[in-house]
């Protein structure tokens, strides 16, 4: 009997490019889902027949009780190598292998640079003035001399930093368990998180989603990031509390956000983000490169062949 194997959440029918499924053994045959379900019910009457399912980073969330109404279900392969969307002690209880692949992380700080870019420079209305037949409509801001502060210092949170610090700024850093020598070796200045929001002229994000995260930038954080401030989040939706940020934006107690991850994704057509001032939005494509995506794919399907021949590779539970 042939194995199934399943893509979900493919949004852009992009795996089959990026990766070459002709190395999986005869007789595997493959699935590729372009849109998303949230429905336990709806994925159990899905997935039910496949032995194998992909999956494209935290887009679909495997928890206990999803993973158990899949009887079928051997290996569950996560782009990137770690995924807290997947139960992974539920999955090693109910014998289900969990692999992940390698991941990129100049692609999501070049993003970053992007929206700050894009928001400090005013390229988008510019963009949309010079189409539409007009000429110099805004003042721009500058990056040289101003103040970067960079929430979570860890492998892109320091990458960040260093760009700043070409670009001639002050760089402040904060998070929970950040040193005064970590943030010198990365040419920032550690400070406490109010006094970073209080001082700097932009605010990017780069922490783990977790219990201490979540909720992290609210109305009083933003309160203190003040009129002439920028917030940028690559990260993950939750860090920031949306309504809040909405308020601001429309209220124009923020200079204006740069967003690449939401609460909900894809992000709902009626969303009040969608219309909200002096945003720059990206629908989370961090890490979506033609390199990253080379990675993602190529590595998927190297699991999937290792697992089906005999041989497990960079299994994470």
């Amino acid at each position: 009997m042939a194995t199934q194997v399943a893509v979900l959440d493919d949004y852009q029918d992009i795996s089959r490019r990026y990766g070459d499924w002709a190395q999986l053994p005869p007789g595997t045959e493959l699935t590729v889902f372009t849109d998303h379900l949230d429905s336990h019910d709806a994925l159990v009457e899905r997935l039910r027949p496949f032995e194998v399912v992909c999956a494209m980073r935290e887009r679909t969330p495997f928890p206990r009780e999803l993973l158990s109404r899949l009887p079928n279900l051997r290996l569950l392969v996560t782009t990137g190598n770690r995924n807290p969307a997947i139960d992974m002690e539920a999955a090693r209880s109910l014998g289900i292998t969990v692999s992940g692949t390698g991941s990129l992380t100049a692609p999501t700080v070049e993003l970053t640079w992007a929206l700050i870019l894009a928001l400090v420079r005013r390229i988008p209305q510019e963009n949309e003035a010079v189409h539409s037949g007009g000429w110099q409509h805004t003042v721009a801001g500058d990056l040289h001399g101003s103040t970067l502060g960079v929430i979570g210092l860890g492998r892109l949170g320091a990458r960040v930093a260093a760009i700043g610090a070409a670009f001639g700024m002050r760089v402040l850093a904060w998070s929970h368990n950040l040193t005064d020598e970590r943030a010198a070796e990365h040419g920032a200045t550690r400070v406490d998180k109010d006094e970073l929001l209080r001082q700097c002229d932009i605010a990017t994000i780069h922490l783990k989603l977790s219990d201490r995260t979540r909720d992290l930038i609210g109305a009083r954080e933003l309160e203190l990031l003040g009129p002439d401030g920028y917030l940028v989040n690559t990260s993950r939706g939750p860090i920031v509390n949306e309504a809040a940020l909405v308020s601001a934006l429309r209220a124009g107690t923020i200079a204006g956000a740069g967003i690449d991850v939401y609460d909900t994704e894809p992000l709902p057509k009626d969303h009040p983000l969608r219309t909200a001032p002096n945003t720059v939005l990206t629908p989370h494509t961090g890490y979506g490169t033609h390199t990253n995506y080379h990675l993602y794919h190529g590595e998927t399907v190297e699991a999937v062949a290792g697992f089906l021949n005999g041989t497990p590779v960079r299994v994470l539970n």
